[in-house]
C-alpha cells in the first residue's frame, strides 16, 4: 500500500494548482491521473489575469503559446459592445501540462475505480491510501460519483453542452468574439484567436433548455460556422471536426466538503454562471483546499467568484437569459 498525506484524483488545472500549494507547504502529495499528458482538452483556453494572480504566474517566463486581446466583442441580438479589458488565451494542450510539472507532485497514471473509507482514512482500488482525499477529475470525477453524490446533486438546470475544436488557423482578427442567443440560442458561441496561429472555436448551451426547445447543440454549430465563414473571419475551406463535453454551472448547494474529502474545480460545479468559466474557479478551489488542508481551516468557497463580470444589469440579463430564473444569491 503507497501511503501519503494527500491524494488528489485529477490532474487539470484544480488538482496542479491544489498539488502546487500543498508541495510549497511541504505536505506529502500524490496526483493520480487517468490520462497521460499533455493530453487533448476541450476548452476555450481563455484565463483571466486574476488566474495569473491567483497561480503568480510571470507571463514572461511561461514557455508555451499566450496571447493577450485587449478588446472582447459581445454580440447580442444584433448589438456589438466591446469590453475593453485585457484577457488572455492559452492553449490547454499546454497549459495544463506545464501546471503539472510545475507542482512538483509525483503523478501516476492511473484510472481510479473504487474508493473505500477504513477508518478515518482513505483507501483507492487497494494500492493507494491518504488522510486527505481531494476530487478533481472533472464532471465525472470518482470521488464526486462515491462520496458526494447524494449529499451534493447536480442540478439537471445548469449542466451545459459545448461543441468545439481547436485548430492551426492563420487569423486575422485579434478580438476575441461572444455571440449569445443567435438563432434562439440557449447559451452562447465563441470565436478565442490563440498565438502562433491557432484558433478555438465553440458553441455552448444549457442542455434541459436546448431539450425542451427540441433542438440540438449540432444544428447551431452548424448555424454558427456559416456566421463565421459569412463575417470572413475563417475560410470556406477551413476543415472543422467538433468534439462535445458536459459541465456543471455554479449551484446553490455548498456541499464541497465531507470530514477529509474535498471537492474542487469541475468536480464540485464551479463553472461561472454567466459566462460559464472553469478555469479560474478551479485554479482557485484547489489553492483553498489545500490552504484548509495545510492550515486545519474551514474550506470556504466564498472567495471563488460564482460570475465573471461584476454586479450589474448585463450580469443580471445574461444569467436571466441562460437559466430562465433570476439571479442567485450565489457570490
Amino acid at each position: 500500500m503507497t501511503k501519503f498525506d494527500v491524494i488528489i484524483v485529477g490532474g487539470g488545472p484544480a488538482g496542479s494548482s491544489c498539488a502546487w500549494q500543498l508541495r510549497r507547504r511541504r505536505v506529502k502529495t500524490l496526483i493520480l491521473e487517468k490520462a497521460s499528458f499533455p493530453r487533448l482538452k476541450l476548452c476555450a483556453g481563455w484565463i483571466t489575469p486574476e488566474v495569473l494572480a491567483d497561480l503568480e504566474m510571470d507571463v514572461a517566463t511561461y514557455p508555451h503559446r499566450f496571447l493577450t486581446f485587449d478588446v472582447t466583442q459581445i454580440h447580442i441580438y444584433g448589438l456589438t459592445f466591446r469590453q475593453c479589458s485585457p484577457q488572455h488565451s492559452i492553449r490547454r494542450y499546454e497549459f495544463d501540462d506545464w501546471l503539472l510539472r510545475r507542482s512538483g507532485a509525483p503523478v501516476m497514471q492511473h484510472n481510479v475505480k473504487r474508493i473505500a473509507q477504513v477508518g478515518d482514512r482513505f483507501v483507492i482500488d487497494d494500492t493507494y491510501e491518504c488522510a486527505y482525499l481531494i476530487g478533481a477529475g472533472g464532471t465525472g470525477c470518482p470521488v464526486y460519483r462515491t462520496l458526494f453524490r447524494e449529499s451534493n446533486p447536480r442540478a439537471k438546470l445548469l449542466q451545459a453542452v459545448a461543441l468545439e475544436h481547436e485548430l492551426p488557423c492563420e487569423w486575422t482578427d485579434g478580438d476575441c468574439h461572444l455571440w449569445f442567443f443567435e438563432k434562439g440560442l440557449p447559451g452562447y458561441s465563441w470565436y478565442v484567436p490563440k498565438q502562433d496561429g491557432y484558433l478555438n472555436l465553440g458553441v455552448g448551451a444549457i442542455a434541459g433548455r436546448l431539450k425542451l426547445k427540441g433542438q440540438h447543440v449540432a444544428t447551431h454549430w452548424d448555424n454558427f460556422v456559416a456566421g463565421l465563414r459569412r463575417r470572413g473571419l475563417i475560410s470556406d475551406s477551413l476543415p472543422l471536426k467538433p468534439q462535445g463535453y458536459s459541465y456543471y454551472l455554479r449551484d446553490f448547494v455548498e456541499t464541497y466538503r465531507i470530514g477529509n474529502a474535498f471537492l474542487i474545480g469541475d468536480a464540485a460545479g464551479l463553472a461561472t454562471r454567466d459566462l460559464a468559466e472553469g478555469i479560474g474557479p478551479a485554479v482557485r478551489s484547489g489553492i483553498l483546499a489545500a490552504n484548509a488542508i495545510a492550515d486545519g481551516a474551514d474550506y470556504d468557497l466564498g472567495s471563488v467568484p460564482a460570475y465573471s463580470l461584476p454586479p450589474g444589469l448585463q450580469r443580471q440579463v445574461l444569467e436571466y437569459l441562460l437559466l430562465r430564473r433570476g439571479a442567485s444569491s450565489a457570490n
